[in-house]
């Protein structure tokens, strides 16, 4: 009989952080916080882009995958999740790396919002130049 396999990875996108484990070999169970992706999510594009490296990996219905996410909102923790899952994965089997590389899932997304100047009245927006 196989023994199972742990790995842990984190990842985090704008100001949501996600902490993430794959259990080889699984049932293709994905668990989100307690919750199936598309209960917690509610939107299946953010589901389709958190689990996007199982998928291009062929791990979808082999691996259990369970993922503790906080801070942030939605968009930011899908990609949290998916730069963790990619981590986790590139740790299970080198094999895979240079595909999650090729698909740009090792990255981190560095865009963060910006912030607020004193003496504007937005990011950037100024207020209005008056002559006379």
């Amino acid at each position: 009989m196989d023994a199972q396999r742990f790995v842990f990875a984190a990842g985090s996108r704008k100001r949501a952080r996600a902490r993430a484990r794959v259990k080889e070999p699984g049932h293709g169970w994905i668990y989100v916080n307690g919750k199936r992706p598309l209960a917690y999510f509610g939107r299946e594009d953010l589901v389709i882009k958190a689990t996007e490296p199982l998928t291009r990996t062929g791990l979808a219905g082999k691996v259990d995958v369970a993922v503790k996410l906080d801070g942030g909102g939605l968009s930011g923790q899908a990609g949290a999740m998916r730069l963790a899952i990619a981590r986790c994965i590139a740790r299970l089997d080198e094999r895979y790396l240079e595909v999650l590389k090729k698909e740009g899932f090792m990255g981190r997304d560095p865009r963060e919002k910006e912030r607020m100047k004193y003496g504007r009245t937005k990011r950037r927006r100024s207020w209005q130049y008056s002559k006379r």
